[in-house]
């Protein structure tokens, strides 16, 4: 699969307890957006947060959360996450979603020997 240069990251933030027909909601976001065709998606289980609830979410060892934050990222083409902004809709019942541009350098496999710019990241201006 191809991406362009200019694609969009859309970022979700939910908990670790949420639950979407009794399965974690984090993993049913992943498998839809698989079904859906997107480009990738990534789950990161973060250790400290707070979200609308103000409450502290954190993973140390003498206040044990059950209910820590975690963020799925998912890239792909803008028509594709616009696409797929529906689905989160039906499927989320709270959380945070957020949605920006972002500039692919790379994405291949192992099969992949080229990168975009023939120059690798040597072209890259940061």
């Amino acid at each position: 699969m191809q991406l362009p240069e200019e694609a969009e990251l859309l970022r979700i933030f939910v908990g670790e307890s949420d639950r979407h027909h009794g399965r974690p909601l984090y993993e049913v976001i992943v498998e839809k957006a698989r079904q859906h065709g997107l480009a990738g998606a990534t789950v990161l289980r973060a250790t400290l947060g707070f979200g609308a609830h103000s409450r502290i979410h954190t993973a140390k060892v003498l206040r044990l959360s059950e209910d820590l934050p975690m963020v799925i990222e998912i890239l792909d083409k803008p028509q594709q996450i616009a696409a797929f902004l529906p689905v989160l809709d039906e499927i989320m019942d709270e959380g945070l979603v957020t949605l920006e541009k972002v500039r692919v350098i790379t994405y291949r496999h192992s099969e992949t020997k080229k990168s975009r710019d023939s120059k690798g990241f040597e072209g890259c201006e940061m």
